[in-house]
């Protein structure tokens, strides 16, 4: 039982060491995304602040277009680096924070790709971008509407992926905690056969001094000096207190 306990042990260990190794290449595969995505804001920053004043009041909204690139592209950065550091330490809490950002995250995705979809003339929903970046990225993307497809596909997919195993490796960390307490419990069971192995705190002082039980004693010292048998006259030579009968 004990080697089938303990085999069981490693291969869940081994488990979610793999889980956790998948969990952080992926996340590492999705940083250079979240990276593109900040470098692209820090330049269109950087190209309007070569021609213009920048200040912070005229980042909303002459320049949204960009704070929101770079507020998505630093939110992706903390997501995976909350998955890097849950499948590091396997800790539930961690794993329980990530998987509750990572589906707020494709859920938003989600809308968004949605609306875009759905509506031809999203774009004029839109506040208008000084900047005109968003009109060459929206150019970029029907030029290469192939590979953006497939790049955000692939994006998702891996998303979805990191989010599946993240759930699996918090599923397998919570029998973990269950299995220690079950040791714990069998242990507990186990005491009481251990405390009766060893020696008793006391001995018991049944045994007369001279080779005879101290009732047969006193019955046979009753008989002897011709005492009454129906009295209760008991002479314990281990006890220094007692009356010794007249």
């Amino acid at each position: 039982m004990a080697r089938g306990g303990r085999s069981e042990k490693g291969g869940g260990g081994c488990g979610r060491c793999c889980l956790g190794f998948l969990l952080k290449f992926l996340a590492f595969l999705q940083a250079f995304a979240a990276l593109s995505a900040v470098l692209y804001a820090a330049s269109i920053l950087s190209r309007w602040a070569r021609h213009h004043e920048l200040h912070i009041h005229h980042l909303l909204p002459d320049l949204w277009f960009a704070c929101a690139v770079m507020a998505a592209g630093l939110l992706y950065c903390a997501i995976l680096l909350a998955g890097y550091v849950a499948a590091e330490t396997s800790s539930g809490c961690c794993l329980c924070f990530y998987t509750g950002l990572a589906m707020v995250m494709m859920l938003l995705e989600a809308a968004v790709a949605g609306r875009i979809l759905l509506n031809e003339h999203w774009i004029q929903d839109l506040p208008y971008d000084r900047t005109g970046e968003l009109e060459n990225l929206v150019s970029f993307v029907n030029n290469n509407l192939d590979l953006c497809k497939w790049a955000a596909l692939a994006t998702f997919a891996t998303q979805a992926l990191s989010l599946f195993l993240a759930m699996v490796l918090r599923a397998m960390v919570s029998p973990t905690s269950s299995d220690y307490d079950s040791d714990e419990d069998f242990v507990v069971i186990r005491r009481p056969l251990l405390i009766a192995q060893g020696a008793p705190s006391y001995l018991p002082t049944t045994a007369d001094p001279r080779g005879g039980h101290p009732n047969l004693w006193s019955s046979s010292m009753r008989q002897k000096y011709g005492l009454n048998s129906s009295g209760d006259y008991t002479y314990n030579t281990l006890d220094q207190n007692a009356v010794r009968p007249q």
